[in-house]
């Protein structure tokens, strides 16, 4: 069998542990059934482009970008059977059916008490921080995502990362390098007083940390020092999916157990969740917040009505609540997400071959370079990541998110600092590009790599006080 081994094999196995055997070819497990024409740009049109947007990826149109790795969020393809569900779906302001199916797909997974309805993962954020936090309270997760954290300091409230040493590290190889450092939490949550902790938090995958696992028997642990100390539980939950493969493959408890199976125990730890259905759920719009308590979900309820509809509906409209509610099952079909995985990987992997250097081991939902490494003659002050995210775009129309600096190197105070990792996310969208695409991105990466020194750093010219990369503007330094 040693013949027949290749680079296609390492989603589907930790190590030495093979789990099962495939081809090199990438075998996307549907058909296309409707298509969406590609504008081919020049790199004068794109040269153009980057420099009317001040150098900022997320104010380029978007029919101007060939391909589009900025984010997975919202931006992948639904089923026939999803869109047949669009079809059924019932609009009625209160009580609609719609969510009857929608709760019901929730709850054959998450079996939480409330499912209370939003239009994406942000909204249940503010609407759970805005009814459960107040001014000096502190959350601790494994890494708050930028969302996450604004929504948090947005109330006064304190937003600290505990992931292990290993998730720190871009090259450090560990199967589950989103795993949140048990002991320092448990000494974070006696530093500040219980008291003053209202939640603590795990996201999965840790989407900052390179789109990095958590292991179960770590959800379990937090989950212990958590409830030891009276302290609600909450799992940002957006890749559950991707998160109960890696599992599957590289967690020896679970080797033998369906993905179903792994959300169920994952799941049964936390007191709740926040979810964005624009992930793995497959929604191009939607999310859910879910609890138990009695007591928080009636807080979030009410400012659920204040900002965003009815709790039937939660600002979407039926038809997306029934779309999601096929789209959560479709999630956890194994042979989707050993697609979903393995052509990830296969991103990674030749990547890796040409020498750029990348968060290891690779996550689920995207590629991270490392453009700190990539770049050591731009300081992370100067922006490696969206110097590296404005070169891809110029040279080849790829757009990518920086994870860096610019996103989190803005302080609360108003001071800045350089963020611990500066990287630059390739996040895939879901069932939306074919193997050929992921080669082009390939090239139009190895030439970017290949004339790597002669690129730049970036000064902001513009910021707003919170969420800065989104509408920032920049100036190259000469």
């Amino acid at each position: 069998m040693g013949s027949a081994v290749n680079k296609y094999w390492i989603a589907t196995r930790w190590q030495d542990s093979i789990v099962c055997v495939t081809y090199k070819t990438i075998f996307e497990p549907f058909r296309i059934h409707s298509v969406e024409p590609i504008r081919l740009t020049t790199k004068e049109e794109r040269q153009r482009y980057i420099k009317e947007v001040r150098l900022n990826v997320f104010s380029l149109a978007a029919k101007d970008v060939i391909i589009d790795l900025l984010t997975d969020s919202g931006t992948g393809a639904m089923s026939r059977d999803q869109w047949a569900a669009i079809q059924h779906g019932d609009e009625s302001y209160a009580g609609s059916p719609s969510f009857a199916i929608f709760k019901e797909a929730v709850q054959s997974l998450f079996d939480y008490k409330h499912i209370i309805p939003t239009h994406q993962g942000r909204a249940a954020e503010k609407i759970l921080f805005g009814s459960a936090l107040k001014t000096g309270d502190y959350v601790f997760s494994n890494t708050h995502f930028d969302t996450t954290r604004a929504n948090i300091e947005y109330v006064g409230a304190n937003a600290v990362d505990l992931v292990i040493a290993e998730g720190r590290d871009p090259s450090a190889i560990h199967p589950f390098k989103g795993n949140m450092d048990v002991a320092a939490l448990r000494s974070a949550i006696e530093e500040v007083g219980p008291e003053n902790v209202p939640l603590v938090m795990i996201t999965i995958t840790n989407n900052s940390g390179g789109g990095q696992p958590v292991s179960v028997a770590n959800v379990r642990e937090v989950s212990k020092i958590a409830r030891s100390y009276g302290i609600p539980f909450i799992i940002d939950a957006c890749r559950f999916a991707e998160n109960s493969y890696f599992v599957k493959i590289r967690e020896e408890e679970f080797k033998e157990a369906s993905i179903e199976e792994i959300v169920k125990e994952t799941f049964s730890y936390a007191d709740g969740m926040t979810m964005s259905a624009k992930k793995d759920p497959m929604g191009n719009i939607g999310g859910w917040l879910a609890l138990n308590s009695d007591k928080l979900a009636d807080g979030a309820r009410n400012l659920l009505i204040l900002t965003e509809g009815f709790p039937t509906y939660g600002g979407l409209a039926g038809r997306d609540l029934e779309a999601l509610a096929v789209g959560v099952r479709e999630a956890i079909s194994e042979d989707y997400l050993n697609y979903r995985i393995t052509s990830t990987h296969y991103l990674g992997e030749a990547l890796d071959e040409i020498g750029v250097p990348l968060v290891k081991p690779f996550g689920g939902h995207a590629i991270y370079i490392d453009a700190r490494a990539m770049l050591p003659h731009i300081p992370p002050l100067q922006y490696p990541g969206q110097a590296l995210a404005v070169a891809l775009y110029e040279e080849g129309g790829i757009r990518a998110s920086e994870i860096g600096t610019v996103m989190f190197g803005q302080q609360a105070d108003g001071s800045e600092k350089a963020a611990a990792m500066d990287l630059l996310r390739l996040a895939i969208p879901r069932r939306t590009y074919t193997q050929s695409h992921i080669d082009y991105v390939i090239e139009v990466i190895a030439n970017v790599h290949a004339r790597r020194e002669e690129l730049r750093g970036l000064k902001i010219t513009y910021a707003p006080p919170q969420l800065r990369h989104f509408t920032a503007e920049f100036e190259w330094i000469e």
